[in-house]
């Protein structure tokens, strides 16, 4: 499936003024996620950039990007929440807790994704890479009861 994306200079600067923005509003609302083992993940800002250097910036859900995913490191599972329309579990295959972050690493349905997490702040990015396309998710994880 080919992605085009019109006129991409002017998404890409809109992605980084907005992604400024976002990063503020997220800051209020991520946790300290220090020593949790269950936390849920909000996707809040999505760019999607193609093997042609074109890049846009999306919301997740335009580009079947779950809004909240569930994070269980002793598991060391991904899974969208029960109100997901698009039900959605997957396995980690490489997890590592190092200098205050967290790592989620692994392969699915030909896409190979990597999940950093600061502990601290819950701040998270995504990178997920396929064949001529990377999605770069950033959002805020927080503790789950």
């Amino acid at each position: 499936m080919k992605y085009r994306i019109a006129n991409p200079g002017k998404k890409i600067c809109r992605a980084i003024a907005g992604l400024a923005g976002v990063l503020a509003v997220v800051s209020a609302l991520a946790d300290d996620l220090t020593g949790e083992n269950q936390f849920l993940c909000s996707a809040s800002s999505v760019i999607v950039c193609l093997d042609d250097g074109s890049c846009a910036s999306a919301m997740p859900w335009e580009l079947n990007v779950p809004q909240f995913i569930n994070v269980d490191v002793k598991k060391k599972s991904l899974s969208t929440t029960e109100a997901s329309d698009n039900p959605r579990r997957t396995t980690v295959d490489n997890l590592k807790r190092s200098e205050g972050r967290i790592y989620l690493q692994g392969v699915e349905r030909g896409r190979a994704y990597t999940f950093v997490i600061d502990e601290e702040t819950g701040f998270l990015t995504v990178g997920v890479a396929r064949d001529g396309l990377t999605v770069s998710v950033f959002g805020a994880c927080t503790t789950t009861p």
